[in-house]
C-alpha cells in the first residue's frame, strides 16, 4: 500500500513540476513552428513561470497585482497627476512665450510699462535686444519658434464690449 502512496506522490510531483514548466516556440528554416520546454537560439517564451536571462520577460516587468499596496497605487497615481501638471503647465509657458514672441516680431514698437502703469517706448536697439531674448525663451520652452509670414494677414482688433450698467444706478436722484 505504502508503495502505491509512495508511486502516486511521485507522479502528481512530476505532473504539477511539468505544469510549471517554460513552453518556448520557434520557427525553423522551413518554416514549421516547434514547441518545446528547452530554450533554443532564436525562440520565444510562450507560457512562463518564471524570468530566464535572455528572454523577452527578462527585461520587462512581471505583473505583481498581490504585492501591490492601496499606499504605493496612491503614489503611482499621484506621480501620474504630478506629470499631467508639469505637462499642462509648460504646455502653457511655450504657449505665452509664442505669443510674446509674435507680439514683438509683429508690433513697429515695442514698450514695457512703468510703476505708475505708463508706456516707456524701447529704442531700436533695446527692441532688438527685447526680440532676440523673446525668441531664445520660445526656444528654450517649446524647441522651436513658429515661423513668421510677413504676408499673413494680420488680425483686426476685437472691440472691447461696453460695461453693463444698471440704468437705475446710473441715473443721479
Amino acid at each position: 500500500m505504502s508503495r502505491f502512496v509512495l508511486f502516486g506522490a511521485l507522479l502528481l510531483a512530476g505532473a504539477l513540476s511539468v505544469a510549471q514548466a517554460d513552453v518556448y516556440r520557434w520557427v525553423d528554416e522551413h518554416g514549421e513552428p516547434h514547441y518545446s520546454d528547452q530554450w533554443v537560439p532564436g525562440s520565444q517564451v510562450i507560457k512562463t513561470s518564471k524570468a530566464h536571462p535572455g528572454s523577452e520577460t527578462m527585461s520587462q516587468p512581471r505583473f505583481q497585482a498581490v504585492n501591490r499596496t492601496p499606499e504605493s497605487l496612491a503614489d503611482e497615481a499621484n506621480t501620474r497627476a504630478v506629470q499631467q501638471d508639469v505637462t499642462k503647465t509648460r504646455d502653457a509657458q511655450c504657449k505665452a512665450a509664442k505669443d510674446r514672441y509674435m507680439k514683438a516680431i509683429e508690433s513697429r514698437r515695442v514698450y514695457k510699462e512703468s510703476k505708475n502703469g505708463e508706456r516707456e517706448y524701447l529704442s531700436d536697439a533695446d527692441a532688438d535686444a527685447y526680440r532676440n531674448v523673446a525668441r531664445k525663451d520660445v526656444q528654450d520652452r517649446c524647441g522651436s519658434v513658429p515661423s513668421f509670414d510677413p504676408n499673413a494677414p494680420i488680425p483686426e482688433p476685437q472691440p472691447i464690449p461696453e460695461p453693463k450698467v444698471n440704468p437705475a444706478d446710473a441715473t443721479s436722484r
